[in-house]
């Protein structure tokens, strides 16, 4: 189980305002599908950056149902696609021909950057990461799989089975080998002392000696950008080009997992591979989350050789439906009509400068670290300096009363602030988040030092 979450078990959890509703979730639903907060909420209805929950709380969403609602909550756009898709027809399958599902397709694949690309729609991206994984071990038809440490890539067997975190890896059965190489967090760690250019070498040394040890053909390496689950950490850019290097000798496949960091969030760039584009773009590209605005979008992008290397039928029987794709292509028609990439860009460099400001001279964060609206705010305890999964769950409690919705994650120990707003986010809002975390940031560190 992990620690991600703050299980809503306590005193207030029996007796707040949702309490009845919390008593049934625990009632039907698995144990190890928490919530958040102590006194769990239920959010009924957004507008914009902004969401409401059952009691009329007015909340500034800085998570946006985990980097999922990428533009705004109730975006008119994309909810007048929903609603004029739902009066012709909802759901039809693969089975036959989806205008919608074309015209996407088509979108994407000409963003994607990878020639002659090919797209395959499922409904999340862990579906996307498992076809992902089932296209490259079928191309190379080896089972043997790269992956970074400190990483996520879904809650499916396979994807389980790669993910380098283990509190979200449930099980150590996998059909895969995965063999785990370093770089992805670049301020911990034997390599954390050296320059940006030392450590990717460092980096590419080490994927050449645990290349060494592999039995034969590898798969494929499979890789966030940015990481999210694990803290929104990230290498210095071009790491994974000198890994392309590499991997190219010796026919490996880059998978980049896309489905944080895509659609623009990280601001510097349409896709986070981009930053490491110095040996060209990758094989295989995932995405989700953001492109649905909250509908369940989900998918693969690949060349041909590679999407077409499957010898047996398949079809999505969800991916790809009707309201869902039309849904997307509204969200992603306003994302580039409204530029909101360079809006994650200037807005989020001035929240995560504002944040650093804020930050400064507080002994309980070791460091506030991203890139466009992907920032991640890292909880440690004063004297020890080791991560702090109770100071970041008491921010988080502290935000909330506050009136500011946040994320955590970081490793298996939950010590990072996440922070991912919707990618329209205004000025104003962003400053007014930065206040209401910083009065969070110092009000838990009060209460602790008074503990």
């Amino acid at each position: 189980m992990s620690d991600d979450v703050t299980h809503g078990t306590g005193t207030d959890a029996a007796t707040g305002p949702h309490a009845a509703l919390y008593a049934r979730h625990r009632a039907v639903l698995p144990d190890w599908l928490a919530v958040y907060y102590q006194r769990p909420i239920e959010i009924t209805h957004g507008e914009g950056r902004h969401v409401w929950d059952a009691e009329g709380n007015r909340y500034l969403d800085f998570f946006g149902g985990i980097l999922t609602t990428m533009t705004a909550h109730a975006l008119p756009e994309v909810t007048k696609a929903i609603s004029e898709q739902a009066g012709r027809i909802l759901h039809t399958s693969t089975l036959y021909l989806d205008r919608p599902m074309v015209d996407l397709a088509e979108r994407i694949a000409a963003l994607s950057g990878i020639p002659d690309a090919r797209v395959f729609f499922t409904t999340s991206g862990t579906e996307a990461n498992d076809a992902a994984l089932l296209l490259a071990t079928t191309y190379r038809r080896s089972n043997q799989i790269l992956a970074m440490r400190n990483s996520y890539h879904g809650r499916s067997f396979s994807t389980v089975g790669i993910t380098g975190n283990r509190g979200w890896s449930p099980t150590s059965l996998s059909p895969l080998q995965t063999l785990y190489v370093h770089g992805a967090v670049r301020t911990k760690g034997p390599f954390a002392g050296l320059s940006d250019g030392e450590f990717i070498k460092a980096c590419v040394a080490d994927l050449e000696d645990v290349l060494g040890q592999a039995h034969g053909n590898v798969a494929a390496l499979i890789a966030e950008p940015v990481q999210g689950v694990g803290g929104f950490t990230s290498p210095p850019d071009g790491l994974f080009a000198a890994f392309r290097e590499v991997l190219a000798r010796h026919g490996i496949l880059w998978i980049t997992d896309e489905v944080q960091t895509g659609w623009g969030r990280t601001g510097d760039h349409f896709w986070g591979w981009q930053a490491h584009d110095g040996s060209g773009p990758p094989d295989i590209l995932t995405f989700a989350k953001g492109i649905g605005n909250g509908m369940s979008i989900g998918g693969v992008v690949a060349s041909a050789p590679v999407m077409n290397c499957l010898d047996a039928n398949s079809i999505s029987t969800f991916g790809g439906s009707p309201i869902t794709m039309a849904a997307g292509l509204a969200n992603l028609n306003h994302l580039v009509e409204h530029d909101l990439q360079g809006n994650a860009r200037r807005v989020g460099g001035l929240l995560i400068e504002r944040l650093r400001a804020a930050c400064a001279g507080l002994d309980t964060v070791r460091e506030v670290r991203g890139r466009g609206l992907m920032i991640g705010v890292e909880m440690v305890e004063p004297v020890t300096g080791r991560p702090s999964p109770e100071g970041a769950a008491a921010v988080l409690e502290a935000a909330r009363e506050g009136g500011l919705l946040i994320g955590k994650g970081g490793g298996h120990n939950s010590s990072v602030l996440r922070i991912a707003p919707p990618l329209s986010l205004t000025v104003a809002e962003a400053e007014e988040g930065a206040a209401i975390l910083e009065a969070a940031l110092r009000s838990a560190r009060s209460g602790r030092s008074a503990s």
